[in-house]
């Protein structure tokens, strides 16, 4: 398993090389922080303006104001190419799952009820507990395999992502791709009536809507994407050797994630913080209501509505 994990960081470029081959391309985006590459600033896309700063190691986190502990440093940060989203994530991953164990250990009668009955996503309940389409995303498995996995993919894919998007964007795909996820496990239960009564918790939805948007990006820059599908193709077969996985969770996951970054380079570069903002909240509130409005017709076919 962490072969894959060390395939996958082979095929994927740092966010360095991402960067300079946008300059070259004229495809960066636009916000007011200057991309430096050593000790020199590269030309700017057509724009006039980058995304994100990098120097010549990729590793320079700059950034100031007060505060202490994760909040603080996530506050500090958010302006520069720190993965503060990636960080964030990570965090309450770890939370809610220290949160399970202990529920696990002390009271797991309790804890089975708590996660069946509010926490994992249940498509026969979904939409009357629509809370589910969020919480499942961050939680996993008591096993700490589960967790370990998906938070070492997410780094492994993440901060590449996050800095060369931006942390708005980043957060909205993997939101979006979450979601995407959830109806993939409700168009299954729509085809096969037994899915009604699954559930499913972990962020392996939201993850594979990553991978589709480095991908979705990878082809639209030109560069080799042979080895990165190869590697999908791999991680989509694993359900037919190992039980338990909610391969409907990946596979929505995935379409949703490429089609909302499709939508995102299809959204141009800002040209102003206010432009800069809608260019992804805009559509992320229109693939919101448009999976609403799918889960809702897929709800249409539940025995139990």
């Amino acid at each position: 398993m962490f072969g894959s994990f060390r395939r996958l960081s082979s095929v994927l470029p740092t966010s360095t090389d991402l960067v300079n081959i946008l300059v070259e391309s004229g495809e960066l985006w636009g916000t007011s922080v200057p991309l430096r590459h050593g000790n020199r600033t590269p030309r700017a896309g057509r724009s006039g303006k980058v995304w994100f700063m990098v120097n010549g190691t990729g590793t320079s986190f700059a950034g100031g104001g007060n505060g202490r502990g994760p909040l603080g440093w996530i506050r500090r940060h958010w302006g520069d190419q720190a993965p503060v989203v990636t960080v964030a994530i990570t965090l309450i991953c770890i939370v809610a799952w220290v949160i399970q164990m202990v529920l696990y250990l002390l009271a797991p009668l309790r804890y089975q009820r708590l996660l069946l009955g509010y926490w994992a996503f249940v498509p026969i309940t979904a939409i009357h507990e629509p809370w589910m389409f969020v919480t499942n995303i961050f939680l996993h498995a008591t096993n700490v395999s589960h967790i370990l996995f998906n938070m070492i993919t997410l780094w492994v894919v993440g901060p590449v992502l996050e800095n060369l998007i931006g942390h708005g964007r980043f957060l909205a795909l993997y939101m979006i791709s979450g979601l995407g996820g959830d109806l993939g496990l409700m168009v299954y239960a729509v085809l096969s009536p037994n899915g009604w009564g699954t559930s499913a918790i972990g962020a392996s939805g939201a993850l594979f809507g990553l991978f589709a948007a480095i991908l979705v990006v990878y082809r639209r820059l030109g560069i080799n994407i042979v080895s990165m599908v190869v590697w999908m193709a791999i991680n989509f077969c694993m359900p037919l050797f190992v039980p338990g996985i909610a391969w409907q969770d990946h596979v929505g996951g995935f379409i949703v994630g490429g089609l909302f970054m499709l939508a995102l380079l299809h959204m141009g570069r800002p040209g102003s913080r206010v432009h800069g903002l809608l260019s992804w909240l805009l559509p992320m509130l229109i693939f919101l209501v448009v999976l609403v409005l799918l889960a809702l017709g897929c709800n249409m076919f539940n025995p139990m509505r």
